[in-house]
Formats: C-alpha cells, sequence, structure tokens
C-alpha cells in the first residue's frame, strides 16, 4: 500500500503570479514557532486577544500546526486538533501584508485533505460570527443553536462533512507509512531506509574483545 498525501502543497496566489504559496505541517520546534508567531501578530497584536486565551495549552497536546509560506517567508497558520469522531479546525491566520493572496483558503484546502487522509469523516469549527460566509464556501454547515463568547469575540460553531480518501490510513495501513512524519505518508521516511538494514541476530552474544 502507498499513500497518496499531497503535502507540501503548492499554490499561485490569485493576484501575484511571481509568488508560490506553500502549506505543509509544522515539524519541527522552529516551524511551530513561526506559526505562533503569526498568530501572536494577528491574535494578540490586532484583535488584542490576552496572551494566555491564545496560547491555551492546546498547541502541544494533540495538535497539528499547519505553516504557510510566501517565498519562504511565515505568512499563514491553521491548528488542527483531533478528537475521536471530528477534527477541529480553528486558529487561522494570515499576517496583514500577506492578506488577499488566497492563503486562508490554501490552508483550509491543505487541512481538509490532511484530515481526509486520517480518515476523518467530521469536521468542526468554532468561528467568529462574521466569517461564516468563508467557512461555508467550504461545505461548512452553520449549527445556529450554538452561539458563544470567549475572548471578546461572539463565536458560532460550524460542522463540515468529509469524505475520507481510499487509501486513508487505518489499522492495516502498512506499518512503515503509519510511522512516517505526518502528512508526509506517501514519502519514505527515514525509517523505511532503517527497514533496509534488517534485524539484528540477536542470538549472538557481544565480541567481549
Amino acid at each position: 500500500m502507498t499513500a497518496q498525501a499531497k503535502f507540501p502543497f503548492q499554490y499561485r496566489p490569485i493576484n501575484d503570479p511571481e509568488g508560490v504559496i506553500t502549506v505543509d505541517v509544522a515539524r519541527s520546534l522552529d516551524e511551530i514557532m513561526a506559526a505562533l508567531g503569526v498568530r501572536k501578530i494577528v491574535f494578540v497584536g490586532e484583535q488584542r486577544c490576552p496572551y494566555e486565551e491564545e496560547f491555551d495549552g492546546n498547541d502541544f497536546a494533540g495538535a497539528t500546526h499547519l505553516l504557510a509560506r510566501v517565498r519562504g517567508e511565515p505568512a499563514g497558520t491553521l491548528r488542527l486538533r483531533w478528537f475521536a469522531d471530528f477534527c477541529k479546525l480553528e486558529r487561522v491566520a494570515v499576517k496583514p501584508d500577506h492578506r488577499g493572496e488566497s492563503i486562508s483558503s490554501v490552508l483550509m484546502t491543505a487541512a481538509v485533505d490532511l484530515a481526509r487522509h486520517k480518515g476523518y469523516r467530521k469536521g468542526l469549527g468554532h468561528i467568529q460570527a462574521h466569517l461564516t460566509s468563508f467557512w461555508e464556501r467550504f461545505g461548512g454547515r452553520i449549527r445556529t443553536d450554538r452561539r458563544f463568547v470567549f475572548s471578546d469575540y461572539e463565536y458560532v460553531e460550524i460542522e463540515f462533512d468529509l469524505e475520507p480518501v481510499a487509501d486513508s490510513l487505518n489499522l492495516d495501513t502498512d506499518p512503515l507509512i503509519l510511522l512516517r512524519p505526518e502528512g508526509r505518508w506517501g514519502e519514505p521516511g527515514v525509517l523505511d531506509r532503517s527497514a533496509l538494514r534488517g534485524a539484528l541476530d540477536r542470538s549472538k552474544k557481544p565480541d567481549s574483545g
């Protein structure tokens, strides 16, 4: 079995034919800090969200961060959190100087694709009430009876139906594919290469010299 994950994504912005947007999973601490830096600019700086409310204790607990770059420079981010029956899409942020470049749409496309490859059938978003039209473009349905407030904004819930890809990850997926880095299931990883060495013969005693 081979996975068909499409990471990293590459799209050309609508109004910037010379540039390229790339989106990938943030895997290193440096990449995660870049994603958090974008959120600090947008949510803490622009929206005046209290620091402890923006960085809520969930960034290193069951979360995946997507990082969008324009010509290599961090420009946007989105966080996914994984629950048993659904994934949660949240913390979508784009730096002010990169708005209008379709980065939010690219991030959403990447997030949905990642969830489909992981086999999820439901997605959930908590979104500011004035942003519903953007999320509805991706097939989201507003749950009208679920309005609430936090960090000084009114929010609504939006629900997505997801269709897992034909070869989405499951219990019978090749074990070496499951060991690959998040989102790079279609590419051989370091443990694939280690498998070429074979297993050590543990019946032999170490050479004592």
